[in-house]
């Protein structure tokens, strides 16, 4: 695993919390698809990110894990800050 793909890494916690808030409909390609038009990163590196959470067991293939839930509260918690 890449040094920069720890849960630390910004990019990948904005990710997850942007999973968390994702509406019902959306799915985590259409999130990877708005991080790249808002020049987060690009859908090559999301796609990375979403490996390396799955190997974190914060999301499944199309969902969040209750582990994912608990930690995207606690990045919401400390972006509100």
């Amino acid at each position: 695993m890449e040094k920069d793909l720890g849960i630390d890494n910004i990019e990948q916690r904005v990710l997850l919390l942007g999973l968390y808030k994702a509406q019902k409909d959306e799915s985590f390609l259409d999130i990877l698809k708005t991080m790249e038009n808002s020049n987060v990163f690009t859908i090559k590196r999301g796609k990375k990110y979403l490996k390396n959470l799955k190997e974190l067991q914060y999301i499944t293939d199309d969902s969040l894990t209750f582990l994912g839930i608990e930690k995207a509260k606690e990045i919401e918690l400390e972006f509100k800050l």
